[in-house]
């Protein structure tokens, strides 16, 4: 059996961030100069409503082009069309594809990622299973509640094969008993993965994280393992994660 990775380990960068400025409009500027690198591993990308969450994970997938400064894989490559091969992002709202059962929703997922159509049926059944969906292999997308609809466009990013998995606010909206499943399977995602989580969700990152972004107000507030993070909490605090999650976006105000 292959060791697993510790989570003491050096982290390795998977992809980075160097001196990315971006705005939507002229003359308006989100980011200015943002650099960081995001490791091997699981990272959760916290911050406040606006920070600029989505918008990095769309300019980290190829998505949306930087006005400047460089994203670059692991191996270099850089440019917006080899993000868009190599990285597979999840957003915020899962499309239900009309006239397509679920196993071929996320078949049709991985052919458009590169596959050929058996490898991507393959990959597909694979990562039904993975997310606790191979009953519903047949139903239509549309027919399915919304929280197996997220868990459908988990298996969707999944059977892609890409390294870079970029998953933006998955447990929006889903109950507690939804988000508890979910994040049981975000637990149990290979550690050899390249995985960002953009959330509100401060629950249970310690378990299930190996490093933490701070996004606010268009800049990175913090970088760094779980366990630096959660020093910045106030001492004694009952919810340290939360503590110290809203003394780096309160310093970021001042």
């Amino acid at each position: 059996m292959e060791p697993s990775r510790q989570r003491n380990d050096p982290p390795h960068p998977g992809l980075s961030f160097t001196e990315v400025s971006f705005g939507y409009r002229r003359g308006s500027t989100l980011y200015e100069g943002l650099s960081l690198d995001l490791p091997v591993g699981r990272t959760v990308l916290l911050g406040p409503n606006g920070a600029g969450k989505s918008t990095l994970l769309e300019l980290a997938s190829g998505g949306l082009a930087p006005r400047s400064g460089r994203i670059a894989l692991e191996g270099g490559q850089s440019s917006q069309s080899a993000l868009r091969r190599h990285v597979a992002l999840m957003p915020q709202r899962v499309r239900p594809l009309a006239g397509l059962t679920v196993v071929e929703q996320v078949t049709y997922s991985g052919w458009l990622a590169g596959r050929s159509v058996e490898e991507a049926a393959d990959a597909a059944r694979s990562s039904l299973a993975r997310v606790g969906l191979s009953a519903l292999a047949q139903r239509r997308p549309t027919k399915i509640s919304g929280g197996e609809l997220r868990r459908v466009g988990l298996a969707q990013v999944l059977a892609s094969g890409h390294h870079h998995i970029l998953l933006d606010e998955p447990t929006a909206g889903l109950d507690p008993e939804q988000q508890h499943a979910y994040r049981a399977i975000l637990s149990g995602l290979p550690e050899d993965l390249c995985l960002l989580v953009s959330t509100h969700d401060i629950n249970d990152v310690a378990e299930i994280y190996d490093h933490i972004i701070v996004l606010a107000r268009g800049s990175v507030q913090f970088t760094g393992s779980v366990q630096d993070f959660l020093t910045l909490g106030d001492p004694g605090s009952h919810h340290p994660a939360e503590s110290a999650y809203l003394n780096l976006v309160n310093r970021s105000r001042q």
